[in-house]
């Protein structure tokens, strides 16, 4: 079980962990998007601001001032699943983030521009599920909410 280290990620993991008797292995990979100068601003802050409007337009483009772009955060996100199925080969894993790298993780896998990333929600404590066979990465689910199962190898 994988989580990102901020406290919120790490709170929707426990549940996760707890029912399948497993340990929470935090990972900064799975972390939020790096916000710059817009780290800890409410979003009533940062409406009517230029940077905020152009994030919003273009997230293939725009990334916050002084933070992470969208794609170096897909990117990051890409790499570090990747290296977790690697090391849990024929494996489910569970590794909970937050929804803007998880966004750009699914617009990856279905082919999509960064700005489709909006089309799409992912909610506090959905689970997406993503099947792996070889090479082959499938979105199974996308933002399910409710009972979590067994089945799910979730990336949210």
């Amino acid at each position: 079980m994988y989580s990102s280290p901020l406290e919120r990620a790490v709170e929707t993991a426990l549940p996760i962990a707890n029912s399948h008797g497993l340990s929470i292995e935090q990972n900064r990979d799975l972390g939020e998007l790096g916000l710059g100068e817009w780290e800890g601003l409410l979003l009533d802050d940062l409406q009517g601001r230029e940077d905020w409007r152009l994030f919003n337009a273009s997230r293939e483009h725009a990334s916050p001032p002084g933070g992470e772009s969208v794609r170096e955060a897909q990117q990051r996100m890409l790499d570090c699943l990747a290296r977790l199925v690697r090391r849990h080969p024929d494996e489910q894993i569970a590794a909970v983030s937050h929804g803007d790298p998880l966004r750009g993780v699914i617009c990856h896998l279905l082919g999509k521009s960064l700005d489709y990333m909006l089309e799409f929600e992912i909610e506090p404590a959905s689970v997406s599920r993503v099947e792996v066979k070889g090479e082959e990465w499938v979105v199974r689910t996308i933002n399910q909410t409710g009972e979590l199962h067994d089945e799910f190898i979730s990336i949210g």
